[in-house]
């Protein structure tokens, strides 16, 4: 399924991306708290997206 290839990819990018952001700051750094709330919302998406196929394959 190309969109969960798709999302896949922008986690595991978003995935380094916050660890090369948290390098020497606080976990309360608005940068960190950016790049996480960004990964968490990609994770969101990739939820919502095997609950749907899930739900197709019922």
């Amino acid at each position: 399924m190309p969109e969960l290839d798709k999302i896949v990819n922008q986690i595991e990018e978003l995935r380094s991306s916050t660890i090369k952001v948290k390098e020497d700051k606080c976990c309360t750094n608005p940068e960190v708290m950016a790049a996480c709330h960004e990964l968490h919302t990609a994770l969101d998406r990739y939820q919502g997206i095997l609950m749907r196929v899930e739900e197709e394959d019922k």
